[in-house]
């Protein structure tokens, strides 16, 4: 038997619904947002299935027990220092057997709700599993990737559906120590056996993103950091009467308290029973416990603080190098609260049905490959930066910039690829062609040249360079190709204007380069995100 285990074999119906069905008028009034379908409902699942809308929201719970409960120490860490004594902690380093990516300065969190029976007060919680001989083990069924930029300025939390069937590495088994081999299964089926090590380990080999640290949160915590927080105000389209959340709430505003938002978070029977607008309600909850937990009426209270910081250490499981930084723990605090007005993005992984088990999904490419690269390369929308004016003589955007892209490594087919790269962001590819050095090796690193005789070359080429990893300094002078053809994706729709003042600028690819940045997403991941400063007022 495969130490990667299922947390369940039940059947998830993932498949399209048929048009003018019930689910098909579901998914249809849910919209916005609209896009790839969410994750499949689970309303047909057997009974005692209960766990699963809670843990979504514990996960993202963890996310305001992690930016705040160190917050008092921007008035005074002493004050506090009891309670963060309070924060579990679990060092995983060692356990870690796959290569790692290299941290490029941003910080990324993974989140991940645990179902844990041990401890007092979740035995109370989830499935009917907990009353069987397994019920001392774990699951999950989520896993969210909290990504903060190098400059802390914007944040996107990334969902990855827990019926993922995905390549998982070589791991160690959390219990017994020894090594798994890699297997293609479930995503959660990595926490199951192998724990967070095994979990961090696949989502660093599938995604190329370094995770910096994790935050476990459990199911008796939830409701006790509600509680800490004097609940949670949520807005109803219409009331709830619902028999299986144990909930009865009006329509319009209501303050909810610990026991009454695990109903919210898992509600079914509402609206029009859709998943997709179930994670919605989670997502806008998730937002309105942030925007409190960083507001100045608990931060300039001590009790609360105080009271707060406590239930959510006790609540919550870090790595050492977390728990035990308070600089690193003010970071994200400070980074919380200043992203509550804006900037945070809730996003789930684009993906389509499994196509060797309905039942199961695989995520969409190269939707997801250019999700990853764009937390890779922490990217911004590309702006002028002209490396020989202090002023740009224009403003510029990419697809105004004209490039000949020229393969100057010995690895075939560079020029094209880069150029596809390029189109996708918006620029205009003219031409692809080679450049070869002297020796004819591959040119060390990657350079732009536009014309000596453009006034603007040096905008244009400066927009084209804040798009390439590593950025290129922008050079005067065109090289000469060895070889060049037309490139078959370009417009040939172009102003006679656009061609008599736009310069055509040069990418020499080298050995050096690493990726074209990503700031514009496919629509596929547009779509499946929403953004936390627009769901103030919303009601659902």
């Amino acid at each position: 038997m495969s130490d990667y285990r299922s947390a369940s074999t039940e059947p998830r119906h993932v498949a399209p619904p048929q048009p003018g069905s019930r689910m098909a008028r579901r998914q249809a009034a849910a919209a916005p947002p609209q896009g790839p379908p969410g994750p499949p409902s689970r309303g047909q699942r057997v009974k005692g299935d209960n766990g699963g809308g809670k843990m979504r929201v514990l996960a993202w719970v963890s996310i305001a027990a992690t930016s705040v409960m160190v917050v008092g120490s921007l008035t005074g860490y002493t004050v506090y220092r009891d309670a963060f004594g309070h924060i579990n902690q679990k060092s995983v380093k060692s356990d870690i057997i796959t290569p790692r990516p290299v941290d490029k300065g941003a910080l990324n969190v993974l989140l991940v709700g645990s179902d844990t029976r041990a401890g007092e007060g979740n035995a109370q919680y989830g499935q009917k599993l907990a009353r069987t001989a397994d019920a001392g083990g774990k699951r999950t069924d989520t896993m969210i990737l909290m990504h903060l930029s190098p400059n802390r300025d914007k944040a996107r939390l990334i969902s990855f559906p827990r019926d993922s069937m995905v390549q998982i590495p070589k791991c160690k088994n959390e219990a017994t120590k020894q090594e798994m081999p890699p297997q293609r299964s479930m995503i959660n089926s990595a926490y199951n056996s192998g724990g967070i090590a095994c979990t961090i380990s696949t989502l660093e080999t599938l995604t190329g993103i370094r995770i910096n640290h994790f935050v476990e949160v459990d199911f008796s915590g939830f409701e006790n950091i509600v509680n800490a927080l004097g609940g949670i105000e949520i807005c109803l389209k219409s009331g709830v009467n619902s028999k299986k959340a144990k909930l009865v709430l009006p329509p319009g505003k209501s303050v909810l308290d610990g026991k009454q938002a695990l109903g919210y978070v898992r509600l079914r029977d509402y609206g029009d029973g859709s998943d997709i607008q179930r994670i919605k309600r989670q997502q806008i909850f998730l937002s309105k416990v942030v925007a409190k937990a960083t507001s100045g009426d608990l931060l300039t209270d001590p009790s609360q603080l105080t009271g707060f910081i406590k239930a959510a250490a006790s609540s919550v499981t870090m790595d050492p190098e977390l728990a035990n930084d308070p600089e690193r723990l003010i970071e994200i605090a400070t980074s919380a609260k200043a992203l509550t007005a804006g900037g945070v993005k809730f996003t789930t992984i684009p993906w389509i049905p499994d196509p060797e088990d309905e039942n199961r999904v695989v995520w969409k490419q190269p939707d997801a490959g250019e999700l990853f690269n764009s937390i890779i390369n922490d990217t911004e929308l590309a702006k002028p930066t002209p490396s020989t004016s202090a002023k740009p003589k224009v403003t510029v955007k990419p697809d105004q910039v004209q490039v000949q892209v020229l393969n100057g490594t010995t690895t075939p087919g560079k020029a094209r690829e880069v150029a596809d790269l390029l189109t996708k962001q918006g620029f205009k590819v003219v031409e692809l062609g080679n450049f070869q050095t002297a020796d004819g090796q591959s040119l060390a690193a990657t350079e732009i040249r536009y014309p000596k005789t453009a006034a603007t070359g040096t905008d244009y080429a400066g927009v084209l360079a804040g798009q390439v990893t590593p950025k290129p300094d922008p050079k005067a002078g065109k090289v000469r190709p060895a070889t060049s053809e037309p490139y078959a994706a370009a417009t040939t729709v172009q102003t006679s204007t656009a061609k008599k003042k736009a310069p055509v600028v040069q990418l020499i690819v080298g050995a050096d380069f690493k990726a074209i940045k990503v700031t514009k997403l496919p629509d596929s991941v547009e779509q499946s995100t929403i953004t936390a400063s627009e769901q103030k007022s919303v009601c659902v």
